[in-house]
């Protein structure tokens, strides 16, 4: 008995094979080709919509961002790859209609539409508003760490070209200084041939030395893991994300009354927790305090001493009044004391401070970081966990395939991410309803 047996390459049949045929009706690229027949391409920016009357036609940018949302969620970015791809894959050549853009044409659709990348984005989520996958009552915030295309060498050059500027502008407050004009015109030279070092240096993992990278944020919402908003960033910690990551989000599902955001303790932030009280924001936020760790350990800690909101003055362990002495708007926060000679006197004083009296600071927002904190139950983190650590680790392995991004530059992170997560909000929609019915949802 032999074995199973293809055709013959030379033989020919007599009903060809349609290709429409080879894709399955719920196959991720009728999905995508659904999506994008609805969008607004010009409303979007997308440029060259329209064929121009004269000159060499164009490819429809339709037909390129099929291409983009199909590689990414497939682990193919680059435009070389994806090239390939259109003259080998069945999938997109139906997804194209055999068409063969070369790589040049590819990756230039990607350069020059970022903006409308970040439209299309919010076009989706939109559309998962509107058949009910994004209820918008809870959000989860997070920020994760992706390497960029660039040199660590470069970046610690122009890091270093930014200090010795900046040391420069300090000596020269000083009455005796003795500048170098060269040196000066050289540094300018150097700094104003890369005039903003976008990738700043990160900790990309545990155990991994800095390198050039950027903070990536999402905010997800709580009903079926949609990311409802992004933001590529160059601050390496979180603490200035809250409100702005806020606000998109509310403005992704459709600003409600109420909106609850939950984040975990790198977003604490006083003044922006109270600003987003104000917009009718919730932040669930764990609050960072500082503790007194002056002489053993065994001093009172800040949490012995208790505020009155009447008076403004705290009470401390002995009954000891301390009254406000000084606001410090550049560190955001109020110093209060006792008098010197009281602290002095005090019996427990030993166990209390080692300085000439003890001086206790509340933060000028303290009262919207009480209230953060108090709303940050167990409850609320593990809902957290829950959220939005999958879509990063969904994002960073399963679309990215490995967390770097190709394109240089803050511009092209930004584009890149708003591929990468139309590709995973497709993936996650097409999961929950089905591809058949989330295709027919889209052509509706």
């Amino acid at each position: 008995m032999g074995f199973i047996q293809g055709e013959g390459r030379t033989q020919g049949t007599l009903f060809p094979v349609v290709l429409d045929d080879l894709v399955p009706g719920d196959h991720v690229c009728r999905v995508i080709d659904a999506f994008v027949a609805r969008l607004e391409m010009s409303e979007l920016g997308f440029k060259r919509c329209e064929p121009a009357e004269t000159g060499r036609p164009g490819y429809d940018p339709r037909d390129l961002l099929k291409l983009y949302l199909y590689g990414y969620l497939q682990q193919i970015r680059s435009s070389r790859r994806l090239e390939a791809e259109c003259r080998r894959n069945v999938e997109v050549m139906w997804l194209l209609g055999r068409l063969a853009p070369d790589y040049k044409s590819i990756a230039e659709f990607r350069r020059m539409h970022r903006e409308a990348v970040t439209a299309a984005g919010a076009a989706l989520v939109g559309f998962a508003r509107s058949v009910g996958l994004v209820r918008g009552e809870w959000i989860a915030i997070d920020g994760s760490k992706f390497q960029a295309a660039s040199s660590a060498r470069s970046v610690h050059e122009r890091e270093a070209v930014k200090r010795y500027l900046e040391q420069l502008e300090q000596a020269d407050e000083g009455d005796e200084v003795l500048i170098d004009p060269a040196a000066v015109a050289t540094a300018l030279e150097k700094l104003n041939r890369h005039p903003e070092p976008e990738a700043h240096l990160m900790r990309v993992g545990h155990g991994h030395a800095p390198a050039p990278a950027y903070n990536v944020q999402t905010a997800v919402d709580a009903e079926h893991a949609l990311i409802v908003a992004q933001q590529v960033t160059t601050q390496a910690t979180d603490n200035r994300s809250l409100l702005p990551m806020a606000q998109a989000a509310s403005q992704a599902v459709g600003a409600p009354d109420s909106l609850h955001v939950v984040a975990d303790a790198g977003y604490s932030n006083g003044e922006q927790a109270e600003r987003c009280e104000q917009q009718g924001i919730v932040p669930h936020v764990p609050a960072n305090r500082s503790v007194n760790n002056k002489g053993d350990g065994t001093l009172f800690d800040r949490s012995r001493f208790h505020y009155d909101e009447k008076t403004d003055t705290f009470r401390c362990p002995n009954g000891e009044t301390l009254v406000r002495i000084q606001l410090s708007r550049r560190d955001r926060c109020i110093m209060y004391a006792a008098e010197a000679e009281t602290c002095q006197a005090c019996a427990i004083r030993t166990d209390c401070t080692t300085a000439s009296r003890r001086w206790i600071t509340r933060h000028l927002h303290e009262g919207a970081l009480t209230r953060m904190q108090q709303r940050a139950t167990p409850e609320a983190m593990r809902l957290r966990r829950c959220i939005v650590e999958h879509p990063f680790a969904t994002l960073k392995y399963r679309i990215f395939g490995n967390p770097r991004f190709l394109l240089r530059g803050l511009r092209g992170a930004q584009t890149e991410i708003g591929l990468a997560t139309m590709a995973y909000n497709l993936k996650r929609m097409i999961n929950v309803l089905g591809g058949h019915k989330l295709a027919a949802a889209l052509a509706g």
